[in-house]
């Protein structure tokens, strides 16, 4: 994309009116870098551009052309504002939409395609008949379709892989609770195991130990009373002997 330039005739146009040491200083610098950008010696035409820029601030040909130069210098950015600034302090048609299509061709260059289509068209409601600014308009829509449909990809990927980063932290988030739980789980069935061991000697010491089931009070009592009433009958039983025995010596 080549941008457009002002001609010589055009800047010595314009120039008509100036005071003579005046303008003749401004044409000067102006005319040299013209001569150096078609030597595409771009930073140098640079240089003489800004120079007349210094000396009238209002000078269209000096912003247009200092756009052209940083243009070619691959500052789209800087170039952009350049033609702004020729654009809004000219009011002749043919260079507004000159300049509008060069803003489109530094926007394009800097995959601003949106920002290009949109120029392009300000271009063309100037001059309808602009063939460079129709081909350039088809051209940057096809572009901006292009980059629409790749932020698009890029955007489904970038979802698919966070769904995939989600459900890579779930797997493991779930793998490691199955792991604590059967962790846990073993944990609980050794304390398990070790209280069991502990409890059954404790219960085998308890058991000997335990003489029997205590009697109680009145079964005491009772038992007691039985054997007193025995222990009666018993020297009853003894003394009843004795007199008998003791009533057949003294027969004898």
């Amino acid at each position: 994309m080549k941008p457009k330039t002002f001609a010589f005739g055009l800047i010595a146009v314009w120039l008509i009116g100036f005071g003579s040491a005046n303008a003749q200083s401004v044409r000067s610098l102006v005319n040299e870098g013209n001569d150096l950008y078609k030597e595409e010696k771009f930073t140098d035409a640079e240089v003489n551009y800004r120079k007349a820029i210094e000396k009238d601030a209002e000078l269209v040909e000096g912003h247009f052309n200092l756009g052209n130069s940083l243009y070619k210098q691959e500052e789209y950015e800087d170039a952009v504002k350049e033609y702004e600034y020729g654009m809004i302090r000219s009011e002749e048609k043919e260079t507004r939409a000159q300049a509008h299509y060069n803003i489109g061709n530094s926007q394009f260059r800097a995959q601003r395609y949106q920002d290009a289509v949109k120029s392009y068209i300000e271009a063309l409601k100037l001059d309808p008949n602009d063939m460079d600014a129709k081909y350039n308009l088809s051209y940057a829509l096809e572009k901006l379709r292009e980059q629409q449909q790749q932020q698009q990809n890029k955007g489904e990927k970038n979802q698919n892989r966070k769904r995939e980063k989600q459900k890579d932290q779930q797997d493991k988030n779930s793998g490691q609770k199955q792991g604590q739980d059967k962790q846990t789980q073993e944990q609980q069935q050794q304390e398990q195991q070790a209280q069991q061991q502990k409890e059954e000697p404790q219960q085998g010491r308890e058991q000997q130990a335990r003489p029997g089931k205590l009697m109680s009070k009145a079964d005491a009592e009772r038992i007691l009373e039985v054997l007193k009433n025995s222990e009666r009958e018993v020297q009853k039983k003894l003394r009843a002997q004795q007199r008998v025995r003791a009533k057949t010596d003294k027969d004898w």
